[in-house]
């Protein structure tokens, strides 16, 4: 089961971070201590995040709560493959989502990727397990393993908003490329997963207007 680091814990990597590297200071100078978002693991998990991708907060939970009802609170991999995709798209999924839905439940079936004991794999050997799946990108593959694996060195480096707080961090033209992105982090290393949550959580307090950068961001 997936347990979220402490509060002290995040505490203490992020005054690690900002001691190992000086553009993190400003990072963590302004922005107020923060909780993991710790979310439901495992097969559950992904398949909620793929349901909620590319839609509102409001929209996602909605359908979210759709899924549940229609699969009457079992959202295994065998009820969802029991499911024909008409019924999953009659709970408010697109085609493909739904079709996704079941390639997930279909590799755990298969044996390809085993949700109940994912910890034993690596970081590394569990995202290349999770992106052999239609439907699961990289990106989906390295939030998962942070916020419904509880993972603490995961950097999803293609993220936007992180690459953004990056170049506001280095105080650079222009945002690093996502295999740039992968190496800069490296040097957070075993923190990583604390470095992306500090540089969510300063990338959105600068957007809402609460945190002021001594240069205008692009």
């Amino acid at each position: 089961m997936a347990v979220a680091p402490t509060p002290v814990h995040i505490a203490a990597a992020r005054t690690a971070l900002a001691a190992l590297d000086p553009a993190l200071e400003r990072a963590h100078a302004q922005t107020p201590a923060f909780e993991w978002r710790l979310r439901t693991g495992g097969f559950e998990g992904l398949f909620r995040m793929i349901v909620e991708q590319q839609v509102s907060v409001a929209s996602a939970a909605a359908i979210w709560a759709r899924v549940v009802a229609g699969l009457e609170g079992q959202v295994t991999p065998d009820r969802v493959l029991a499911t024909e995709i008409e019924a999953l798209r009659g709970f408010g999924l697109s085609i493909q989502k739904a079709t996704y839905g079941h390639e997930i439940a279909r590799a755990h079936a298969d044996g390809r990727i085993d949700f109940d004991h994912l910890e034993r794999l690596s970081d590394e050997e569990a995202v290349a397990r999770l992106v052999a799946i239609k439907g699961v990108g990289k990106w989906t593959a390295e939030t998962f393993l942070m916020f419904c694996e509880g993972r603490q060195d995961v950097f999803p480096a293609g993220d936007i908003a992180l690459q953004e707080a990056m170049r506001w961090a280095d105080r650079a033209p222009l945002r690093p490329r996502e295999k740039d992105a992968y190496v800069r982090a490296g040097m957070w290393t075993p923190h990583r997963s604390v470095a992306a949550h500090l540089l969510w959580g300063w990338y959105g307090a600068v957007k809402r207007g609460e945190v002021a950068l001594e240069e205008h961001p692009a």
